[in-house]
């Protein structure tokens, strides 16, 4: 028996894949429980065309994505932060602080999506580098300055 996946089920596939399950499991445990669908003809040509329009969804977040890569690749992100006389900072700048200044620019990408590269605190002023990720597959690498307020 073949069914379209609903969900994703540990041990058996991903979202909207077509797999083959036993008669039993397929309509005693995955349909009723709305895990799953039928994999019938209808629902296979259904099934396409969502996959279809996906795809093309997809592709075009990708590229806006790409577009945003290139735009914060050629920019300096300056980062401000309190900081005394010998330009040491009070705290520390991490990735919550990078994000919102990304925002201010006009990028809205998540905190949980920024890596600082080669420091485990950033303490003092001065020029870093940092990786975000975009989409799951647009990773940029791009460097930010911390500058005294």
């Amino acid at each position: 028996m073949e069914i379209i996946l609903k969900q994703d089920v540990k041990n058996l596939g991903y979202k909207n894949d077509i797999v083959k399950v036993k008669a039993g499991y397929g309509r005693n445990y995955l349909i009723p429980r709305g895990i799953a669908i039928m994999a019938d003809e209808t629902s296979r040509k259904i099934h396409a065309e969502n996959m279809k329009q996906r795809a093309h969804k997809e592709a075009k977040i990708k590229a806006e994505a790409e577009a945003n890569a290139e735009k914060i690749k050629g920019m300096v992100v300056k980062v401000g932060a309190k900081a005394g006389e010998n330009g040491k900072i009070f705290g520390s700048v991490n990735a919550v602080q990078i994000a919102e200044a990304l925002r201010l620019l006009g990028m809205d990408v998540d905190r949980r999506n920024i890596t600082i590269l080669n420091e485990e605190n950033v303490k003092t002023l001065g020029v870093y580098s940092a990786k975000a990720r975009l989409h799951k597959e647009v990773l940029v690498e791009f460097n930010f300055e911390v500058v005294s307020e």
